[in-house]
Formats: structure tokens, C-alpha cells, sequence
């Protein structure tokens, strides 16, 4: 088809030397990586580097031919590019490879010959008789990009001024290459689908935008960037020439005369783009006249026809009207604007319309615009018209489509006379205007230059200087749901008040809802700023001027047929005309205020000297000035109407302004000879257009007969007959001004809105820029527009205040006819329906709004909305409970009980205190390794075991708590349900085939309220379950009497409320969700006893639960009560419910009357000896047991609800052994002489009458009695420092405080009340005059611990006999003794391990540590936030019976809770049971970014807020709730 002067660069290649056959059979084998390797190895030899890219390039074509063979071209691919950029990057080796062996040539023909094995028939236009071939899309080649090595190679090559010197003056190859180039013009041809939906979408468009990109676009910006100065005006004349004539051979070839193909687009126009870009460089950097290279009118009617068919065709598919042929034509539609593809695609097509509308008669071409676009039926002040080509319901956004269009086409600027730095800060508002924007995500969206040596880099200075200029950095915060936010970068206060510009925004959004979002932000600038209140319209922005070369397009906003468009759609606006928007205005407006500003200087005011309104030429308008032609008035249109349409019936002159609408270009026929001047005549777009079209071509072809004939446009009319028009003449009597004034009045709501401002300020027309009309709606618009118009000319000055001064009269009443009434009454009723259902769901969202506000914040001690489970009145004798499924209220009866929705986990967060408030580091290197043996969780279980040595089992099991490893934490949204409701949502979820992130099998919901995740539910007691006793009322019974009636009540056994006997539902519910608590965590965490299964280890683990619970609330009020108030799970706290669960269960198992710890620590034994016979194990001396696990144990014996005065009785008891453990402690702290220093001074007070409460006496008591045994006799081990009064008094307390604060908080929700705040120091006396331990609150210096006790028998004699326990136990195993003395360390709050400042400490350590078990790098590492535990994530190497390590490891170190850092990924991972998700990344960028995979190689630094929330989100267990996107492991991470 093409013939080569050069053929043998395809023939049979003839070796000469080694070298040659080496590279031949590389190639052949398809680059070996060894060959490849072998030959580049001897690249530094020059000779050989001469020698071996000769030989390169005479094999070229060969290697094309191996590459399309192959089977792994992209492999192959990459090899070549290995090799070729080695070459041909040498600019002096290019240049002489190209001189001696001809490598332009050969690469062109190459490429050209590469194509040609791909050629199909091209369909557009004319498909019988086309003689154009383009690629197909869908063959390999282009689909797998396989041409890219050699188009890279050109591309590489072209980068070489000297080479591309040649290339741009060497004819020859300039033709070959259009040749080329026209192989891709109007490819992947759409046919827009009018009946069936397509059955198959194709995916080609992907290949057809990456070809033009690559294998057009970018050698066409390598070409450009050697255009930049005068010297090279010859090249640009060159290229232009052979693509005009490449268009010229196009056009032929696909026969095109005048009229596109309908329903056909193609996004595909490389010629048009190649001609527009090389104009745009000669007039912006070679300073040609663009006259000169521009050809003549025909050629420029033909070259607009198909970019201005690709716009229209946007409209269409943004209008849905190509929705049947799938998705796929909505993609190629947002690839062709996307930021990549921009400026090689859009920005050149709307440059080459620019270009033909300054050169083209402005009628011809806005008709031209109006008919692409299909509305011309449309424009007609009919208020009823036919439109054959085109259905009603798309009419309004085809008109919007082209009322923007021609915005667009007359405001844009981008080749018309800005700098590269006005681009790019344009560029750079537009997008931030949209949304926020990171740092990479700008760098990405701004279209660079994609020729990557054309010297503008993004990131280089004038990047960051413009960037630093327009917006704002927003560092990275959190919204209270949890979602990161990156640091974000926003438009600064004075962009949006000055450079806000819909007009780029429009232009650069991919998708539509990217206007709406820059409009909804400017809105809220507005109203913050407090410069407009309402919802403006788009702000209308001054244009940079411009490049005297186009000034021809101002004339399109001065012709007549503009202006007739223009009065006709503001005619239809002003009378309600359907298919008009605020849109269609606003753009009509803006078209206005365009010609305002833009308009021809000799209009002056000798023309109004002539005397009144002159005599017009035609009916319309009297010149083609807006300005003037504003205010010329327009009596009658005559328009062509169906015969149905109102104004048909009426009598000519009809004395009121019919209701037609305000344009006149209706019939597709000629238009009508002249009546009367008075009447405007009927005026036809399409008419106009084809005789400007006819005088062009006649003009053009004077040398040959060849006048073709403009095909008629009927033959492509909808089917159907066409109906039968009539005319009828309107009566309008309106000018623009006067329909603007209107305009006003109508959007104001008021007659006479309209004021004009320059009679009270004359100033307003010296001074036309004011602020105030900046920003606004509609209204300001129109004032804003008149005031130019005012400003402009004294005659529209004059004739705008003369209309005002006419009152206008209200516009009568339209007739409505009865089918009208009906649509409008149904629009009314939609309305209606519509305002309700606003209502509706606006109070939905208020109630929603208020609920998330109690439940989503996880801090928020402020928002006490307590619930209703703890309301506080005295009087209320039952709860009541709303069910949030069934909405009713009632209490909760043993029949139908309600319970919480509650959450059970296990969790291990409370093992993780340590004893040192300095938190743990991440291990970086092999010294720095973690030992996890100062944990909370290691030294209770080092304590049980070593229990479980000496003493009896069951006792031992019931002198510690276990949980702080594995304890089940229970927490609630605080929304009740009826149990038989919840087992009914159950199963429709059960049956619910949607995709959850939630296992409905074991128990998983989302609470149907609040949509919090949930498993299970806590059924409420029935009753009101709170004693409501006035807060300090202490009882008046005396301590024995209450000792013995606990006594009494711990033995009525199991006489619970609820008799278990009859089983009632909710018993049965309070069994199921115990066995839902002990399933919870693993079997490791609840058996702890040497014989398993023993119901010891039950009541252990229950009361236990109870522990971990009161803790980690704890722990959440920061491990101290000193903030009081209500606490902050207060109004979601399920404990009271627990409790009552707990206690149902415990009071099943009996203790042994002779065991009960109760009687040990309230009664005297009479019987020494007796345990010391026994063979048995001993029990836990009473001294070895853990308190608050006696307290939990002897509340939830006890019946409930609980009486107060039995609950402080159990208190005061349990204190006096706290405090003698204390003593204890404390004297095997001090040093001998101390010891018998107190011990000497305790004995003389010893007989003082309050000597049962002084700590001197008591320690000297408890020194003498431990001094029986051999308690003392061991080495000292850590000395107290100073032993005086002070600090011994401060280590009581401290040593007591644990408890208080565990019975505190029990006692809050048992009983209410809320607890009251202190200061730090004053912590231990609020707590004990709340506890009713203080009987009188004494003034704070002569305060001490002691003055707390209240001893139920003599103290002396109960010390003595807890002491003898010790002595006894001391004379068996006299190296236990002082291990087992309960010392309270003091734990700090659990922490996370911290991280290094740099992200690349972490990563240089662990991406290449090895894995402990099979020793190789694994693959994808990631390492314990917790415990510092090295993993392999996925790793086959670590599996365990089907588990991968990280599942495992979130089972050991955290009960099914792991937060771990992916290595080589920066994000954390969460592992949550059998859920997974993702959490973000600690680890930002300088910009305030992530680096998710570490994808851009930026230095990361640690976000210290991110990492506190993330450890505010494990220690609260909270995962479940703030982070949205779990999904199932499978075992597998």
C-alpha cells in the first residue's frame, strides 16, 4: 500500500562478522538475560559501542518482527528497552548512527510496517466507499501495547535536538510518518445503539487511548519542545503542511463533504491534534503570522466538523442517550478528559475549535454548534415544537451541553495567551476547588507536558511556589468516626474569592459530580466568610486577554444569530417554557456578560446621534453589536407551531405577549419571504448555514468545477411523519434589556425588584468593579450584567431606567388547559410527597444524629445522656425498656425478658501493664530485645502456680483473679431488645444473602439501631435491681449483727430469686449468654485448675469476669477515680446486668460452711492445730489472698439485689485485712533495726484506747507475731529509704488504693450515685468517706489510713491468728514465704510499644531479618505492635494445624486481638477473632501522607496522633465499631 524508496531496510539481513551473529540468535531466543548481559557488559569499549549499535539498528527490523511473534512480549520488551536506552540516550552517538545507517528511516518504516499487520477498514462516514484503513484495536498488538519498545526508542531518539533537526526537515519522512500517524485517525469508531443494548461491551478503548498517547501524542510534544524559538518557524511550517495534506487524503478518503454520519464518534483525531498543536507553538513561541499557515475556509469548515462532533457526542453520553452501549463509552468519555490525557486529547481539540470560530463567519459557526448539538427545534419561542432528532427528555441537557460548550470554547484560555505559570496555577485551583487534595494526588491531576524532557517537571519549583501561593496545608486530624484523614491541601480565602473558576472546573472533571462538589464547597466559603448567604450561582471571572491572533473570536459573541439564541432562551426562561433549567440561564447569562466584556471598541455614541430606534435590515437585530443590540426592542416573531399549540388559536397582533418562548429558529425550512418590517421573520439555523456554507465552497473553487452539494440533513429525520407545522405571529415587545429586568423581578419574587444603583451613587459607573456583585445568585447576575451594560453606552443607561419607570404589570395568568392541570396537579402532588418525605428522613437523621452523639464517641464524658436502665428518681420501682426492634416500652418480665446488646471479646490488654512508666521501645537491632517477664499477666500467673505448690487447690483458685490474659470484656451500645425479638432478627439475617462483614453462625449481628457490632445479649433482671438508699444513709444496726446476717444470707444457697427449678425464659437466657461469656475467650484462659473440669475453675473464671470488667474500666478512666462524675461508659455500662448473670451462676455452686473465707476473717478459730495434721495441702493462709477477688466473691454470693449496709459491712471487714497485708508488706520492707524499733514503740501505745486504729501499734503488733516464725530471717532484699511517719502513711495508702477504686466503681454501679472528683493527693480520703469507711470526714492533717478501720473482733487477736498462718507455712518453706506477701506493684496504664521518629529504621531491620523457623526472608514481614513479636504474614513456613502466624500470634499475645505493622507496606493490620482489616498507616510523608506498599519511595515519619488513637482504639476496644471494613481471614494472614 505504502511504497519504500528505502525497501531493504526489510530484507533478508546478510551477516559479516561474530558480532552480528550473536545479536542475530539473541534476538531469535528472544534476549536471553545472560546474552543481554554479555553484550551491554562491553559497552564502555567505544568501538565496540559503534560496532554494536550499527548492528542494533540492522537488525531493528528483525527484532520488530521476533517481538510481535512472541510469546512473552513484555519480558522481551523490557530486555530490548534494557539495551536500546544505552544507546540511543548518547545524543552524539544518535546523531551519527542517524547520519551513517539512516535510523530515522529505519524506525519509521519499522513502525509503519509493525501497523500495517494490523489494518482494518475504517466505518465512519461513508462505510461503503471508504477508502481509509485504520488499526484494530482488539488485535494483540495494540491490545497488549507491544509497539511500545519501538515507539520508546523514537521517542528516545527525538529527545536529541540534532536528530529531530533532521527528522523535522526531511520531507520524506515527514509524509511517512503522517502516514503513520493517519493509521490511528478515527479509530475504534462508537455506533451509538439505538434498539437492543450492546451484548458485549468491549474494552478496546483502553488499547485506542494508549496508542494515540503513546505512539502519536508523545513523539508529537518530543517534536514540539524542538519548536521554541523564531530560528525553527521552517519546521512548523513542514509539519503543517504534510498534515494538512494527511487531513486532506483523510477526508477524501472517507468521502466527507460537509455532514458527519450521525450516531458515530470517535475520540481519536491525531492529524486534527498534530495541526493544532504546531499552530499553537508558532504563534506562542515562533512568532508566526497564523494566517499564513492556516488554509483556507472550506478546509477549516471541514476541520472543526469531527472535534466539535466529539463534544456534542459528550453532552449525548453525559445525557444517557448512549446508555445502551454500556459502560464502556462512559469510560472512553472521562479517559478523553482525564488529567493524563488532556492536554494531548481535549485541550488541542477545543484550541483547533477556538481557531476555526476566529476565522470562520461567527453565524455559520454558532448554528454549526446549535445543530451538532440537536437543539435547534428547540430554539423557538413557540411554547410547543417537534425536535426530530431528538427525545424531549434529553433536550435540557443537550442545551445545557451547548450553552457550556460554547462558555467553554469562548472563556478558556490555555493556548489563547497564557504563560505556563498562569496554566498551571489554573490548573491547580481547579482542582482544589473540588475537593481537598494531597500532595501526590495534585501532582498526578495537574496535566504536565508528557514528554518527560520537555523541562516542565512537576515537583520542580514552580510547583511548590504556585502551590504554596494558592492553598493551605491542613495537617492530618481524625473525624470523630474514626476515618484518617491525610494532610490535605486547601484553597486559600482569597483563591476562592478571586480565582475560583467553574468555567476550568467544568472543563477538568472526570465526573460531573466534581462541578457540584466545587460549587457546594464555594457555597460554604460564602457563608463563612459572610459574603453571600444564599446558594450563589458560578462566579463570573475575568479573562486573561487575548494573543492579538485570535482576536476573531470575540465576533462569535457578536453575531446575530448568537443574540437571537440568546433573546429567544431568556423570552422562554421569563415564561416557564418547559426543558429550561437555572443552568440554561445561568449560562445564557454568562454568555451575555462575555460579550459585555469583550466587545468591539467603535461602538460609541455617534450612532445614537442618528436619532431614535433606526429602521433594521432584517426584523431581528440591527447590527451584530451586543451592546446595542441589547436594547433594541422586537415587536412580532413569527414561528412555525404544531397545529395543536396554543397560540394558534388566536388572532394575529394579539394585544398580550403570547406564551411562547423567547427563540426563533424553529423550521428546518428556508425561511419565509418578508412581511411587513414590523414582524420578525422566521429564522432557521440550519437554512443559515448551509448558505454560508454554499458561498464558501463557491468562493473556494473557482479553478474546477467541483461545487458539491450540501447533502439535505432530512435524510436522517426520525421516522414517522413529520407533523403538520403552521405559523402564527407572537406578539413579544420585549429587547435583552427589558427580559433581564423582568428576569429580576421574577427571581426576586417582586415586582419592581430592580433598582438601577447609579442614581443614588453615580460613582457605580466610574467605578464598575464592585465587590458586592462578585459573589451571588441569579440576581446579582443580572445587576451585575445591566450595570456593564449601563457602564457601556449612555442609550442603554437611559433605556434601563425608562423600564423601570414603567411599573410592569404582573404577567397575566397562563390558560392552563385541563391536560396541563392535570401534569401540573400531579407535580404538585410529587412535591408534596417529596417535602414529606424530607421530613421524614430529616427527622430520622436528627434522631440518628443525636443517637450517634451518645453511642459513636468513645470519649465524650460530656454528653451524659444516662440511660435509661440507670435512671435515678427514688420512686421508679421497675425499669422500663424500649425494644429496638419491635419499638415497644415495658419492663423486662421472666417471661418475655429484654436484654442489652452487648459485645463480648476477650482480651488481654489488662496483662499488658507493666510495673514502669517508661513504655517499651520496638526493637531496631539484634541488642535491643524484648523479655515480657515484668508484665502483669506474667507475675499473676507466676504467683498461681507457685500457690498451687504449696496449698490446697480449690483454695488457691479462689485467693487470685485470673482474666488479665483472656478475660472477656463485655461492653454495650446501650440499646435494649426483646430476647424473643433478637432471636427473630437473627434468623432474617441468618436468611439474609447479602455479603456481611459478620459471621451470623457464631452469634454475630449489628445492632439494628446503631448499627454497632454485636454477639450476644445480656438479659436484664427483672425489677428495678438498684437499691435506691439515700446516698449517706449508714445504717444503725451494729457491725457483729451485720457480720452474722452475711454470714446468714451466703448460706441460703442458691435460693435465687428465680427458682431454678421451674425454668423460666429468662433463666434459660441468662445460662445461654454464660456460656456465650465462657466461649468467648479459649479454653487456656479458663482452666487453671490441676483437676480439669473441677466447678472450682468456674467460679473462679466468674468472678473473675467481674474483675476483668471493673479494671479495664479502670484502666479507660485513666487508673484512677480522681475525674468522678458519671463514668464514661456510664451510659452504656452493662455491668449491673453482669453482675446479676454472674451472681445467678455462683450462688450453684456451694462453698463449704468450714471454707468460707468469711468466717476466717470475722471470727476467731478455736482449733489451731487441727490443719496441721491433715495430710492434705494447707489452705491459703488468709494473708496470701488477693482482696478484691474476696470482695467479688463474697458480693456475688450474696442474694441479690444486694442490701447497702451488707455491702459496706463486707467492705469494712475486707479493709482490715488489706491493711494488715499492708503492714505486713511493709515490715518485710524495712530493715531489722527498724523492724525492732517499730516493734518496740507499737508495744508501749499498744494499750491506748485508740489503738486498734494506729498503723504504729498494729505494724509493732504484726512485726512481734512474723517475728515468730522465720519470716525474717532471709536476706533483706530492697530497703524502704527513709522510714518516717510520712512515708509510711503514703505507702499504706498507696498499697490501699487498688481496692478502693475497684469498690468504688463496683459500688457506683451497683448502687449509683455518681462518684465524686478529686485532686490526686486527696484520692484515698474522698474514696473512704464514699465507701463509708470514714464514720466522720476528719480534716486533712491529722488524717490517717488507720482512722478507717472498724474491726469485727478484737484486732490484736485476729492479727495474731492470720500472722500464725504465715509463721506455720514460714517453718516448711522459709524461702516462699516473703514471695507470696502480697506486694502491690504499682502498674501504669497498658501501652503500646513505641515507635522510631523514621520509618526507614524499621524497615532497614526487619526487611531483611529472617524468620526463626525456617530462616529465609519471608515474604511479607510484619511484627507485633504490642509485644514486638517478629511474624510472617501468610507465611506457609509458620503454619500450625492450618493456622498462619499472625492468626496465631493475635491468639497468644492478645486473645484474638493482633495490631500488627506490615513491614514493607507501612500500614497496620488489625486481626479481630475471624475478621481482618485494614487500619491505616502511623507513617506519613513531609506532605502529611501515606505511602500505602511503599509505592513512592518518600521518607516517613511517625504521626504521633494517629498512633495515640490507634492505641486509644485497643485499649478501649473499640476496633470493632470505628473501623468499617473487616472481612474473614480464613486463617490464612
Amino acid at each position: 500500500m505504502y511504497c519504500f524508496e528505502n525497501q531493504s531496510i526489510m530484507d533478508v539481513l546478510k551477516h559479516k562478522c561474530f558480532l552480528e551473529e550473536l545479536l542475530f540468535w539473541t534476538i531469535k531466543y528472544e534476549f536471553p538475560q545472560k546474552m543481554v548481559t554479555f553484550l551491554l557488559n562491553m559497552l564502555p569499549d567505544q568501538d565496540y559501542k559503534i560496532a554494536f549499535t550499527k548492528t542494533f539498528v540492522q537488525h531493528y527490523a528483525f527484532i520488530m518482527k521476533t517481538l510481535k511473534k512472541s510469546h512473552e512480549s513484555d519480558t522481551m520488551s523490557n530486555r530490548i528497552v534494557h539495551i536500546s536506552v544505552q544507546l540511543f540516550s548518547n545524543e552524539e552517538l544518535a546523531r551519527q548512527v542517524t547520519e551513517e545507517c539512516q535510523l530515522l528511516d529505519i524506525m519509521v518504516t519499522v513502525l509503519l510496517y509493525m501497523m500495517e499487520s494490523c489494518l482494518i477498514k475504517s466505518e465512519l462516514q461513508d462505510e461503503e466507499n471508504s477508502l481509509h484503513v485504520v488499526v484494530n484495536c482488539g488485535e494483540a498488538l495494540l491490545k497488549n501495547n507491544t509497539y511500545w519498545p519501538l515507539v520508546s526508542d523514537f521517542i528516545n531518539i527525538l529527545s536529541h535536538q540534532s536528530v529531530a533537526k533532521k527528522f523535522l526537515e526531511d520531507h520524506g519522512l515527514l509524509v511517512t510518518w503522517m502516514n503513520f500517524v493517519s493509521f490511528f485517525q478515527g479509530m475504534n469508531l462508537n455506533k451509538r445503539e439505538l434498539n437492543e443494548h450492546v451484548e458485549f461491551e468491549s474494552q478496546t478503548y483502553y488499547a485506542a487511548f494508549a496508542a494515540e498517547l503513546e505512539a502519536c501524542a508523545q513523539p508529537m510534544w518530543g517534536l514540539l519542545s524542538h519548536c521554541k524559538v523564531r530560528e525553527t518557524q521552517e519546521y512548523t511550517r513542514n509539519v503543517v503542511r504534510y498534515c494538512l495534506e494527511a487531513l486532506q487524503d483523510w477526508f477524501d478518503a472517507i468521502n466527507f463533504v460537509d455532514e458527519p454520519a450521525p450516531n458515530q464518534v470517535t475520540f481519536h483525531l491525531p492529524l486534527h491534534r498534530y495541526f493544532a498543536m504546531f499552530l499553537s507553538k508558532a504563534v506562542k513561541c515562533q512568532e508566526l503570522d497564523l494566517d499564513t499557515i492556516l488554509p483556507d475556509q472550506e478546509m477549516l469548515m471541514k476541520l472543526m466538523i469531527h472535534p466539535l462532533q466529539i463534544q456534542a457526542s459528550l453532552s449525548e453520553i453525559h445525557s444517557n442517550m448512549w446508555v445502551r452501549n454500556g459502560l464502556q463509552i462512559k469510560g472512553q468519555a472521562m479517559t478523553y478528559v482525564q488529567s493524563h490525557f488532556c492536554n494531548s486529547m481535549i485541550d488541542p481539540d477545543i484550541y483547533l475549535l477556538q481557531v476555526c470560530a476566529s476565522r470562520l463567519d461567527p453565524d455559520y459557526f454558532i448554528s454549526s454548534v446549535f445543530e451538532r448539538f440537536k437543539v435547534v427545534d428547540l430554539l423557538t419561542m413557540a411554547s410547543q415544537h417537534q425536535n426530530t432528532v431528538l427525545d424531549s427528555e434529553h433536550e435540557r441537557s443537550m442545551l445545557e451541553g451547548a450553552l457550556t460548550f460554547l462558555v467553554l470554547l469562548l472563556s478558556l484560555r490555555l493556548h489563547l495567551g497564557m504563560t505556563d505559570d498562569e496554566i498551571l496555577r489554573a490548573e491547580m485551583v481547579a482542582q482544589l476547588c473540588m475537593n481537598d487534595r494531597t500532595h501526590s494526588s495534585l501532582l498526578d491531576l495537574i496535566p504536565e507536558n508528557p514528554n518527560p524532557k520537555s523541562g516542565i517537571i512537576p515537583g520542580s519549583l514552580s510547583f511548590e511556589s504556585v502551590l504554596s501561593a494558592v492553598a493551605d496545608f491542613k495537617a492530618p486530624v481524625f473525624e470523630p468516626g474514626g476515618s484518617m484523614q491525610q494532610g490535605m491541601y486547601t484553597p486559600k480565602a482569597e483563591v476562592w474569592d478571586k480565582e475560583f473558576d467553574p468555567v476550568m472546573v467544568i472543563l477538568r472533571t472526570v465526573y460531573r459530580r466534581d462541578v457540584q462538589s466545587a460549587m457546594d464547597r464555594y457555597t460554604a466559603f460564602l457563608k463563612q466568610s459572610g459574603k453571600f448567604p444564599g446558594n450563589p450561582w458560578p462566579p463570573y471571572k475575568k479573562r486573561t486577554p487575548l494573543h492579538p491572533s485570535y482576536r476573531g473570536l470575540i465576533k462569535l459573541l457578536h453575531c446575530k444569530t448568537l443574540h437571537i439564541v440568546l433573546f429567544t432562551l431568556l423570552y422562554k426562561i421569563l415564561m416557564d417554557h418547559q426543558n429550561l433549567s437555572e443552568h440554561v440561564l445561568c449560562m445564557v447569562l454568562y454568555l451575555i456578560e462575555l460579550g459585555l466584556e469583550n466587545s468591539p471598541e467603535q461602538e460609541s455614541d455617534e450612532e445614537e446621534s442618528a436619532g431614535g430606534q433606526e429602521r433594521c435590515h432584517d426584523s431581528w437585530f440591527p447590527g451584530s453589536n451586543l451592546v446595542s443590540n441589547m436594547r433594541h426592542f422586537i415587536n412580532y416573531v413569527r414561528v412555525r407551531v404544531p397545529e395543536t399549540a396554543p397560540e394558534v388559536k388566536r388572532e394575529p397582533p394579539a394585544s398580550t405577549s403570547s406564551d411562547g418562548l423567547a427563540s426563533s429558529q424553529s423550521s428546518r425550512r428556508k425561511s419565509l419571504q418578508r412581511e411587513n418590517s414590523g414582524t420578525a421573520q422566521v429564522f432557521s439555523l440550519v437554512a443559515e448555514r448551509r448558505k454560508k456554507f454554499q458561498e464558501i465552497i463557491n468562493r473556494n473553487t473557482s479553478e474546477a468545477n467541483q461545487v458539491v452539494r450540501p447533502k439535505t440533513s432530512m435524510k436522517w429525520s426520525a421516522p414517522g411523519a413529520t407533523p403538520q407545522l403552521t405559523t402564527a405571529i407572537l406578539e413579544v415587545k420585549e429587547s435583552i434589556l427589558s427580559l433581564l429586568i423582568k428576569l429580576h423581578h421574577k427571581l426576586s419574587g417582586k415586582q419592581n425588584s430592580y433598582y438601577p444603583p447609579w442614581l443614588d451613587d453615580v460613582d457605580v459607573l466610574i467605578h464598575p468593579e464592585i465587590p458586592r456583585y462578585a459573589h451571588g445568585d441569579g440576581m446579582t447576575a443580572v445587576e451585575r450584567i445591566l450595570l456593564k451594560a449601563a457602564v457601556q453606552s449612555r442609550l442603554n443607561k437611559r433605556i434601563i431606567e425608562e423600564i423601570c419607570r414603567k411599573v410592569t404589570p404582573p404577567v397575566p395568568p397562563k390558560k392552563i388547559s385541563s391536560a396541563e392541570k392535570k401534569t401540573l396537579d400531579k407535580e404538585e402532588r410529587r412535591q408534596k410527597a417529596r417535602e414529606r418525605q424530607q421530613k421524614l428522613l430529616a427527622e430520622f437523621a436528627s434522631r440518628q444524629k443525636s443517637f450517634m452523639e451518645t453511642a459513636m464517641d468513645v470519649e465524650s464524658p460530656d454528653a451524659d445522656i444516662a440511660m435509661e436502665v440507670a435512671t435515678s428518681e427514688q420512686h421508679v420501682s421497675e425499669a422500663i425498656y424500649d425494644c429496638v426492634i419491635c419499638g415497644q416500652s415495658g419492663p423486662s418480665t421472666e417471661d418475655r425478658p429484654t436484654g442489652l446488646v452487648v459485645l463480648l471479646q476477650a482480651s488481654s490488654v489488662l496483662g499488658q501493664c507493666r510495673n514502669s512508666s517508661e513504655p517499651r521501645r520496638l526493637p531496631t537491632t539484634e541488642e535491643e530485645q524484648i523479655y515480657p517477664w515484668d508484665t502483669c499477666a506474667a507475675l499473676h500467673d507466676v504467683r498461681l502456680t507457685t500457690l498451687q505448690r504449696y496449698f490446697k487447690d480449690s483454695s488457691c483458685l479462689q485467693a487470685v483473679s485470673i482474666g488479665w490474659e483472656g478475660g472477656v470484656y463485655v461492653q454495650t451500645c446501650g440499646h435494649t431488645l426483646h430476647i424473643d425479638c433478637h432471636k427473630s432478627y437473627m434468623e432474617s439475617l441468618r436468611n439474609d444473602q447479602v455479603l456481611q462483614g459478620f459471621s451470623v453462625d457464631k452469634g454475630e449481628f449489628t445492632c439494628p439501631l446503631c448499627r454497632q457490632f454485636a454477639n450476644s445479649v445480656l438479659p436484664c433482671y427483672p425489677g428495678n435491681n438498684m437499691e435506691r438508699s439515700v446516698w449517706q444513709s449508714h445504717s444503725n444496726k451494729c457491725m457483729q449483727d451485720l457480720v452474722q446476717e452475711v454470714e446468714e444470707l451466703q448460706e441460703q444457697l442458691g435460693t435465687f430469686p428465680v427458682s431454678i427449678s421451674s425454668e423460666t425464659n429468662l433463666s434459660k437466657e441468662m445460662e445461654s449468654v454464660m456460656k456465650d461469656i465462657k466461649s468467648t475467650t479459649q479454653k487456656k484462659y479458663t482452666d487453671y485448675s490441676k483437676t480439669p473440669g473441677s466447678p472450682d475453675n468456674d467460679f473462679l473464671f466468674m468472678y473473675s469476669v467481674a474483675r476483668t470488667n471493673l479494671e479495664l474500666e479502670l484502666v479507660h478512666r485513666g487508673g484512677n477515680l480522681c475525674s468522678g462524675g458519671a463514668s464514661t461508659a456510664g451510659k452504656r455500662s452493662c455491668l449491673n446486668q453482669l453482675f446479676h448473670v454472674l451472681a445467678m451462676h455462683m450462688r450453684l455452686y456451694s462453698i463449704d460452711s468450714a471454707y468460707n473465707p468469711w468466717r476466717k476473717l470475722t471470727q476467731l478459730s478455736q482449733d489451731k492445730n487441727s490443719e496441721l495434721v491433715s495430710e492434705e495441702l494447707p489452705e491459703v493462709p488468709v494473708l496470701y489472698r488477693d482482696v478484691s477477688s474476696l470482695l467479688l466473691i463474697q458480693i456475688l454470693t450474696m442474694p441479690q439485689p444486694l442490701h447497702r449496709e451488707h455491702f459496706t459491712c463486707i467492705i469494712k471487714v475486707l479493709f482490715t485485712l488489706l491493711y494488715t497485708q499492708a503492714l505486713a508488706a511493709l515490715s518485710v520492707k524495712c530493715s531489722a533495726e527498724d523492724r525492732m524499733a517499730w516493734k518496740e514503740s507499737g508495744a508501749l501505745k499498744k494499750n491506748t484506747p485508740s489503738g486498734e486504729k494506729s498503723w504504729e501499734v498494729l505494724l509493732g503488733h504484726v512485726i512481734s507475731e512474723l517475728s515468730k516464725g522465720k519470716i525474717y530471717e532471709e536476706e533483706e532484699t530492697e530497703e524502704l529509704s527513709v522510714v518516717n511517719p510520712d512515708s509510711v502513711e503514703c505507702y499504706l495508702q498507696q498499697f490501699c488504693l487498688p481496692f478502693l477504686r475497684i469498690t468504688s466503681l463496683l459500688q457506683h454501679h451497683l448502687f449509683g450515685g455518681d462518684l465524686p472528683s478529686c485532686q490526686e493527693d486527696e484520692e484515698f480520703t474522698v474514696l473512704a468517706s464514699c465507701l463509708g469507711l470514714l464514720p466522720s470526714f476528719q480534716s486533712a492533717h491529722q488524717f490517717t489510713s488507720a482512722s478507717c478501720l472498724d474491726w469485727p473482733v478484737p484486732a490484736f487477736d485476729m492479727i495474731s491468728q492470720w500472722c500464725s498462718e504465715l509463721a506455720s507455712f514460714a517453718g516448711r518453706h522459709p524461702d516462699q514465704v516473703k514471695a507470696l506477701l502480697i506486694q502491690e506493684p504499682k502498674w501504669d496504664l497498658p501501652r503500646l510499644l513505641q515507635l522510631p521518629e523514621n520509618y526507614n529504621t524499621i524497615f532497614q531491620y526487619y526487611h531483611r531479618k529472617t524468620c526463626s523457623v525456617c530462616t529465609k526472608v519471608p515474604k511479607d514481614p510484619a511484627v507485633c505492635l504490642v509485644c514486638g513479636t517478629f511474624v510472617c504474614l501468610k507465611g506457609l513456613c509458620c503454619k500450625q494445624q492450618s493456622y498462619c502466624e499472625c492468626v496465631l500470634h493475635s491468639q497468644n499475645c492478645g486473645a484474638g486481638t493482633g495490631i500488627f505493622l506490615l513491614i514493607n507496606a507501612s500500614v497496620i493490620i488489625i486481626i479481630r477473632g475471624h475478621r481482618f482489616c485494614l487500619w491505616g498507616s502511623v507513617y506519613l510523608d513531609a506532605h502529611g501522607e501515606e505511602d500505602r506498599d511503599l509505592r513512592r519511595g518518600k521518607p516517613l515519619y511517625i504521626c504521633k496522633e494517629r498512633y495515640k488513637v490507634l492505641e486509644q482504639q485497643w485499649v478501649s476496644h473499640t476496633f470493632d465499631h470505628i473501623n468499617k471494613r473487616w472481612g474473614p481471614h480464613y486463617n490464612g494472614l
